[in-house]
């Protein structure tokens, strides 16, 4: 049975979330197109990390990666315009400097929300296999 995450867990996920996502804003300031995506993939990689600790869980970079790419590639799949918007506007001086960032906060939020929840079900899969052993 999957169990919904805690407040506390939910407070927590928040708080690494919002904190990622601001990270990943700053760094796509730089009007440099296709940096942005580099910029998103390790702040993806170090949030799971993070994540993972909520759920009493510990990841090496190497799966944080992993985890990072497919939730970014499964956020790009749900909105790709916004994404293509986010790296063509970085060719328009300052426009890309208002685009770029938002719409990366807004993947980020998406794509660190789909990581918890995740990382939410495999907790809850790994207490329902302990507890039937």
């Amino acid at each position: 049975m999957i169990l919904p995450m805690t407040d506390d867990e939910k407070s927590k996920c928040q708080k690494i979330i919002h904190g990622h996502a601001a990270a990943a804003a700053v760094a796509n300031l730089a009007p440099i197109p296709g940096l942005g995506v580099a910029a998103d993939t390790v702040t993806m990689t170090t949030m799971a990390m993070a994540l993972a600790s909520v759920f009493g869980g510990s990841i090496t970079e190497s799966v944080a990666h992993n985890m990072a790419v497919n939730a970014i590639v499964t956020t790009v799949k749900g909105q790709p315009v916004k994404v293509i918007a986010k790296e063509l506007s970085k060719i328009v001086p300052f426009l890309g400097q208002l685009v770029a960032p938002s719409v990366s906060v807004a993947m980020l939020e998406s794509a660190g929300w789909l990581l918890a929840e995740d990382l939410a079900a495999q907790r809850d899969k790994k207490r329902l296999n302990d507890g039937k052993n």
